[in-house]
């Protein structure tokens, strides 16, 4: 992907090299599976995340300590941020064509553990958007995990295409999509909640493919391989997928995320599109 010389974005809170302040939960472990399995790309169930390891056992006091971050983190965040910049001009964008206001959120690096507004989390959860603060969360090393243990390809535009999903949990947050959603479940099955919440990962995916479609067009930023990446990633975090992996068996009704094949479409419908009118997934699910 190419991205060096463009603008970087300064909504971004690098907190990775720092710990301390309270409880922090470890991750790994059953616990962390478990937290992965539930909260991949955990969109908007970052207070469920919370809920979930603030009531864990196995709570220890964080030291507080600070180092230096590597020249390799430090381009990791140079790139972090410009990815940002570049979602924040997109969104700019639609928005502007749509007559809307666009309001920016906020990105927190961070390595280990973090406190939310949403609750304690950890990087077990994987990276998450909470609404209680507006702000995404991530811990880079995801993505190796991303790599070893699901199967998908490397590459920085896996990077590019985790962090535009949950900027699209952002968007839906702005549009009343969730506060919606979460309405909806009110009253339903497990089952039928479960789609309601396949319904809003899947549109989550739509807008990081429409994403790459306006920066395409902006920044020319493509290289050979890069939707292949983005798409390995869809694949590997497919419901479906991790659930065959991690417990040899795959439940329909508790999908929350989407299956991989699923996922994979409503990417590539938002970038070949370029139509954020193309996105109702709720509609097209029912």
């Amino acid at each position: 992907m190419k991205w060096i010389g463009r603008r970087q974005s300064d909504n971004v809170d690098d907190r990775r090299g720092m710990s301390g302040g309270g409880k922090a939960v470890l991750g790994g472990g059953v616990i962390g599976i478990i937290v992965l399995l539930l909260n991949v790309f955990g969109g908007e169930n970052g207070q469920m995340i919370g809920n979930i390891l603030q009531q864990t056992q196995g709570q220890q006091a964080a030291q507080t300590e600070s180092r230096a971050l590597t020249p390799e983190e430090v381009k990791e965040g140079e790139f972090v941020e410009t990815l940002l910049a570049d979602n924040e001009d997109v969104w700019t964008k639609i928005f502007q064509e749509n007559n809307l206001t666009f309001e920016a959120p906020k990105l927190v690096l961070f390595s280990g553990q973090v406190q939310t507004a949403c609750g304690g989390a950890s990087s077990a959860s994987g990276p998450f958007y909470c609404p209680g603060d507006k702000k995404i969360y991530m811990d880079m090393a995801f993505f190796e995990e991303l790599r070893t243990k699901f199967g998908a390809e490397g590459g920085d535009f896996a990077v590019a295409y985790v962090l535009a999903h949950e900027f699209g949990h952002h968007i839906q947050t702005l549009l009343g999509t969730s506060e919606k959603m979460r309405q909806a479940q009110e009253g339903k099955s497990e089952a039928e909640a479960n789609k309601l919440s396949v319904a809003l990962e899947l549109q989550a995916d739509f807008y990081a493919g429409l994403w790459t479609h306006y920066n395409e067009k902006q920044n020319a930023m493509l290289e050979t391989g890069d939707i292949e990446e983005a798409l390995s990633a869809a694949n590997a975090v497919g419901d479906d997928a991790i659930q065959k992996k991690m417990q040899g068996q795959v439940v329909p009704d508790s999908f929350t995320h989407g299956t991989s094949e699923q996922r994979m479409y409503w990417f590539n419908r938002g970038f070949k599109s370029g139509d954020i009118n193309k996105g109702d997934t709720f509609a097209e699910l029912n």
